[in-house]
């Protein structure tokens, strides 16, 4: 590949696109030194910088390197000193820069489990996570009387071949719990509508749109044989506002506010709240089951009736991803074949709540996401996010001498021994921010280091095409701004942020940064 571009990994990424290949699932790309020789790679003492927030789907790499029993695959025999930007999982042996403030003590399952209730959740296990860890405040266990069904996804890299998912093993899975009448309160996630928005593929879209309604109308139909009040609502919107105002696509989440329904005869003319928020969810479920509000719950019931005092038994059915907007332009929702959502909006009593931005603990104007949507149904609460925690460190400058970050730079730069900066490039991932490697520069900056080395990840949800070449490249300007780093290495983050084993991409994430397994970009 041509080395003669000022910026050369914002070129290999360009080369990328015009080899057909997208942000997401670009294949690793390696700088060669002046020797031919993979710059930059993880050695033995090195320092490593995981500067992703989110986390779930960060543990797996971050335990190919920390951990001395690992055994999925082969590794090398290098020892390297991890810090990472949040607590993606306890059993980590890292330093955390922004651990968790505290637990987030009585939330929905919490306070049901408490109240004797058997709660059983069910989901396909690419949302498993989001039902068994943030649904429950991030509690890694389950409570007491808690039970989970997770059906497998598609093994099947491009969903857009299989929309349909594993939705209609779970619709059957959460039927057989809906007809067990011991089971009080089952939660049940289809993700189809989030999964398919972030491909670029409309009939697959429409296709999954009009399966999740499907199974709407299939549990809505067995809750009511069977007496079971429904709540059916969302945890952020995506393909509502599938296109920009220029017609590109937009594959991220959205702003839009969320639809809550409440199906149930004693509630046909009942009235609720004409707004609200996720973080209400929680207590109008526990109005329905007559269960008094905890006083960690500032979140309200959305209900505004009373509440026979009848055994009831509860579903709550989210429809990840299914945003609620009127206006057509755009709005695959609107566009899908979508009869029982329209049917359920038009005879019960129906509202929207919201999903994103400071309602659900982020930044003003920003998108919601499945996992502050979750954890704010499941807290009856306003959380404030990291990423939140975050930005407020970098303002007040407490970031920069953050004890964790601190530790890792000090100590590469003790033992003579290399930085790596790890994570995300994007002006707003869910994942993290360029924002937050831009003031890891700076902290290194000002501590002298030398040998800094950043590999970066590209994935393009919410972006706009050959988006990842522009972040690239202002990457390598800041390092030539202040004099520090290199940028070393580029990954798709199809290859590197996994949650469901897949330890083949894993191993090519390390192959990368351990061996420089990837194709080679010369430098100028």
């Amino acid at each position: 590949m041509s080395g003669d571009k000022k910026y050369p990994m914002a070129e290999a990424v360009r080369a990328a696109y015009r080899a057909g290949e997208e942000d997401e699932a670009i294949e690793p790309r390696v700088l060669l030194g002046a020797d031919g020789k993979p710059m930059g790679r993880f050695g033995d003492g090195d320092y490593v910088i995981f500067y992703d927030i989110r986390g779930e789907r960060e543990v797996e790499l971050t335990d190919s390197f920390t951990n001395p029993d690992f055994k999925h695959f082969k590794v090398a025999p290098i020892r390297t000193h991890w810090a990472t930007m949040i607590e993606y999982a306890s059993e980590l042996d890292v330093k955390v820069a922004f651990p968790p403030e505290k637990e987030i003590r009585n939330s929905l399952s919490e306070v049901l489990s408490k109240a004797g209730l058997r709660q059983v959740k069910v989901a396909e296990t690419e949302k498993a996570i989001h039902l068994r860890y943030f649904l429950n405040g991030k509690r890694e266990e389950p409570f007491p009387g808690e039970s989970h069904v997770f059906v497998p996804s598609p093994e099947e890299p491009d969903y857009s071949k299989v929309p349909l998912m594993s939705a209609p093993q779970v619709a059957e899975k959460t039927i057989e719990a809906i007809n067990d009448p011991k089971n009080d309160f089952i939660a049940v996630n289809f993700c189809n509508t989030d999964v398919l928005g972030h491909i670029v593929n409309k009939p697959a879209i429409l296709t999954a749109v009009h399966e999740v309604d499907r199974c709407v109308g299939a549990l809505v139909a067995a809750a009511q044989a069977q007496g079971v009040t429904v709540v059916v609502t969302a945890d952020h919107g995506t393909v509502e506002k599938w296109l920009y105002p220029d017609g590109q696509v937009d594959t991220g989440h959205t702003d839009s506010l969320v639809p809550f329904i409440l199906v149930d005869p004693e509630f046909k003319g009942a009235k609720l709240k004409p707004t609200g928020a996720l973080y209400d969810v929680a207590p109008t479920i526990l109005q329905l089951f007559g269960l008094s509000k905890p006083a960690e719950m500032t979140g309200a019931s959305l209900l505004l009736s009373s509440v026979s005092k009848k055994r009831r038994r509860v579903l709550l059915l989210i429809a990840d991803g299914w945003g609620a907007r009127d206006e057509a332009y755009g709005n695959l929702i609107l566009e899908a074949d979508t009869p029982n959502m329209d049917r359920l909006m038009a005879e019960w009593p129906t509202t929207r709540i919201e999903a994103a931005g400071k309602a659900v603990g982020m930044p003003k104007g920003t998108v919601g996401n499945s996992e502050v949507g979750h954890l704010h149904m499941g807290a009856g609460r306003r959380v404030l996010s990291d990423r939140v925690r975050i930005n407020e460190s970098i303002e007040d400058g407490s970031y920069y001498d953050n004890p964790a970050f601190a530790w890792a730079m000090e100590g590469a730069k003790r033992d003579g021994k290399a930085l790596h900066l790890l994570g995300i490039v994007s002006f707003y991932s869910s994942h993290g921010s360029v924002e937050h490697l831009n003031a890891l520069l700076e902290m290194a900056r000002r501590r002298g280091l030398k040998a800094v080395y950043h590999h970066a990840m590209l994935g393009r949800r919410g972006e706009r095409p050959e988006s990842g070449a522009i972040y690239i490249e202002g990457v390598e300007k800041e390092m030539e701004k202040l004099g520090v780093g290199r940028l070393v290495s580029v990954i798709g983050r199809f290859w590197s942020l996994d949650r469901e084993e897949n330890w083949d991409r894993i191993e090519k994430t390390y192959r990368w940064l351990v061996d420089g397994k990837g194709l080679p970009v010369n430098a100028p």
